[in-house]
């Protein structure tokens, strides 16, 4: 009997493990470093299949844009600093909130981004998805 309680504990603890703001911090992290190196595997990697990705002038992509978008560089970040972050974390969901301020080479045009935005991710197979993305002006 006492094998399954301690199961049943070592099940639960990983489980809180697992649904920590830490891992989902690191997984923001991984994008983070993925848009400014344009790393195709990573970027898929970290991103659910049915990604929902809003910028702040409205434009929507699909998964698929995304990562075209950075490797072709029409969308290049030169260094993006997060700011201000809060994740919450819900059973298989997490919500992160965050200002990025960043330097950008958009199609080779310099520029600097500042803008709030809103991420959701899902736990999938034990990893952390990012599965929509609304960007807003500040």
């Amino acid at each position: 009997m006492k094998k399954g309680y301690w199961f049943a504990a070592l099940c639960l603890s990983a489980n809180i493990v697992w649904a920590s703001p830490a891992a989902v911090g690191k997984q923001v992290e991984r994008l983070t470093e993925a848009m400014v190196q344009a790393d195709a595997a990573t970027l898929k990697s970290v991103t659910h299949s049915q990604l929902d990705y809003g910028h702040s002038s409205g434009r929507v992509e699909t998964q698929q844009e995304f990562i075209e978008g950075l490797t072709s560089g029409a969308s290049d970040f030169v260094k993006i600093d997060l700011q201000e972050q809060k994740i919450t974390v819900s059973d298989d969901v997490a919500v992160v909130r965050h200002n990025l301020i960043a330097e950008t080479n958009d199609s080779g045009k310099p520029g600097n981004v500042k803008i709030g935005v809103l991420l959701v991710w899902q736990q999938v197979d034990g990893e952390w998805k990012l599965l929509a993305r609304q960007a807003y002006k500040i």
